[in-house]
């Protein structure tokens, strides 16, 4: 492919300019994520690009505006046409052209092009240019509204823009404003809000003052709003300059990143401590590293932002088929031949595994007509349902093999034509479950559905931050994610907060030497981060009525290492 490619023919296609909003993804209307779902071509800034191509399909072309600092061409600094399924080639985009000629390179061809851009494209001068440029050469377009950021980051940052009396509120954009712009805003009383830098938020202070508001007027800074990066300082405009300095705000090379100000008598700055509902979220910006498989990561890492945590996945074991699947052919034959009278199912593994020899013989959830089906634990269950089984027991208690065991009848000749269970589960599962099923009378076939091995090493950065205290907690969700954990990436740092599953999972953090500060209060991923939320809000709450600033576990580096000796 050659950057030539865009204009495959004189048709022209279809651009849809979408406001992204301030920077939560979560934030993207319905419309919004429709138009991702059916663009050709994506092109937009990469801070936006992180923020809508989830949406995008696999195989839409990504057409960056400016060059990722993080990841530059080398020797080039060139935007760069990729592809979101990561199978096609890199190409470069000629630096010298502007969005809009990417734009509308893009469009021709009769392709469905996504323009996105921050906030709101009616607020964006570049989108009303390149609107402009797609009129005149003829290319039909529509705008997808977003959620503005002078709007969206105040929402965010606790600070209501208008109160009951219904302040004027006035919008002002610091890099563009003219003298006569601060001249109106300053003689009004309403609430100002300002688009500006964190490197000149100061100067557009000092602006307000001279023209003529009070320096005693409460103003909110607020830098990387909607995101787990929000910060939110609290000054007047006359005390803000030494706030920043304080906060060891620092100026930043690129010129300093955005940011919204808020400024006004009745902007309920000073009310902020009570309406500042996102930052004061339990777990809000801890790095939290979930070792699990990466197909069970996803609703725990939901789970996680939902508090405010920023998740990070490390997989630490690797599922795989068994050496040798005979044993599992044949009990996939004897479910259909009437071999068994339960099948039980203690993993989404298994779920998985079973699922899929399933479908290597054609046959589906009818399959399990006739036989009555276990399982242990919440997302076990939910897989079988996914799959169109409603299993028939699920333990009412603890939810291990155990509590399986405690509701699991005895096999009566009189009731249970068939005295056979089919036993689905790992390598390297224990004999609890199979050696009480037996003694409950009950034959078992205890078969290997898949193999557990340790997964490859995480990148080289991410063993760093475990060893060097860069993460806030690690949830531990078996002995064996501990295990395999320390192994391939060595032991998290004595201030990264550890939280354990259950006694046993414990048990074996603390052999490793691990300190246990958290424990779920019954074995479930989803109680296991309720109870680390619990432990964040505890932590918050202690710090506040300390009078001590609110700082996640990171950022602490006692001399001394507090880990329990190995005995």
């Amino acid at each position: 492919m050659s950057p030539t490619t865009l204009s495959a023919g004189p048709e022209c296609g279809h651009v849809t300019f979408l406001g992204a909003g301030p920077g939560d993804p979560g934030l993207l209307t319905l419309r919004a994520v429709e138009a991702l779902a059916s663009a050709d071509v994506l092109v937009a800034e990469h801070e936006v690009l992180d923020v809508v191509r989830t949406h995008a399909r696999q195989g839409v072309a990504v057409v960056p505006t400016d060059t990722d600092p993080s990841n530059p061409v080398p020797g080039t600094g060139t935007p760069q046409l990729t592809v979101v399924d990561g199978t096609s080639a890199t190409v470069g985009v000629p630096a010298k052209r502007d969005a809009a000629h990417l734009v509308m390179e893009a469009a021709r061809g009769g392709r469905r092009v996504v323009r996105a851009v921050t906030g709101d494209p009616g607020l964006d001068t570049d989108a009303a240019a390149e609107m402009l440029a797609c009129a005149a050469a003829g290319v039909p377009f529509e705008v997808v509204p977003g959620i503005a950021s002078a709007v969206g980051v105040p929402a965010y940052a606790g600070v209501p823009l208008r109160d009951a009396e219904g302040a004027d509120v006035r919008f002002v954009d610091a890099r563009t404003a003219s003298g006569r712009c601060w001249t109106e805003v300053g003689a009004s009383d309403g609430t100002v809000v300002v688009s500006t830098t964190l490197d000149s938020v100061a100067a557009a202070a000092g602006e307000l003052v001279s023209a003529g508001r009070k320096p005693d007027t409460p103003m909110t800074v607020t830098v990387a709003g909607t995101t787990t990066r929000q910060r939110t300082w609290t000054a007047t405009l006359g005390t803000v300059a030494q706030t920043l300095k304080q906060a060891k705000v620092l100026p930043s090379p690129d010129g300093g990143r955005p940011v919204i100000a808020v400024v006004g008598e009745r902007s309920a700055a000073a009310q902020r401590d009570q309406l500042s509902w996102f930052e004061s979220k339990a777990l809000f910006g801890w790095k939290v590293l979930v070792p699990r498989t990466k197909e069970q990561a996803a609703s725990l890492s939901d789970q996680l932002r939902s508090y405010g945590a920023v998740p990070h996945e490390v997989p630490t074991i690797a599922v795989e088929p068994p050496r040798t699947p005979q044993q599992m052919e044949r009990a996939v034959k004897g479910l259909v031949t009437g071999r068994y009278e339960w099948i039980a199912f203690t993993s989404v593994n298994a779920v998985k595994a079973v699922r899929e020899k399933f479908e290597e013989y054609g046959l589906d959830a009818r399959a399990f007509a006739g036989i009555k089906v276990a399982a242990v634990g919440e997302q076990t269950a939910k897989a079988l349902i996914a799959f169109g089984v409603k299993p028939d027991l699920v333990p009412s208690g603890e939810q291990s093999a155990a509590g399986l065991l405690e509701d699991w009848p005895p096999y009566d000749p009189v009731f249970d034509p068939i005295d056979r269970v089919f036993l689905p589960r790992a390598d390297i599962a224990t004999e609890t479950l199979v050696a009480g099923l037996i003694e409950l009378g009950w034959e078992v076939d205890d078969v290997t559905a898949y193999r557990t091995v340790r997964a490859s090493p995480p990148p080289a950065e991410t063993r760093e931050a475990i060893k060097g205290g860069g993460f806030d907690a690690v949830l531990f969700t078996s002995s064996s994610t501990v295990r395999n954990l320390v192994g391939i990436a060595g032991k998290p740092h004595n201030v990264t907060v550890i939280a354990c599953i259950g006694p046993a999972t414990a048990k074996t953090a603390e052999e490793h030497g691990l300190r246990v500060d958290v424990m779920a209060p019954e074995p479930s991923v989803h109680k296991l981060a309720e109870a680390l939320a619990d432990f964040g809000m505890r932590r918050r709450a202690a710090a506040v009525e300390a009078g001590d600033p609110v700082t996640r576990p990171s950022e602490r580096r006692p001399g001394a290492r507090r880990r329990r000796s190995t005995t």
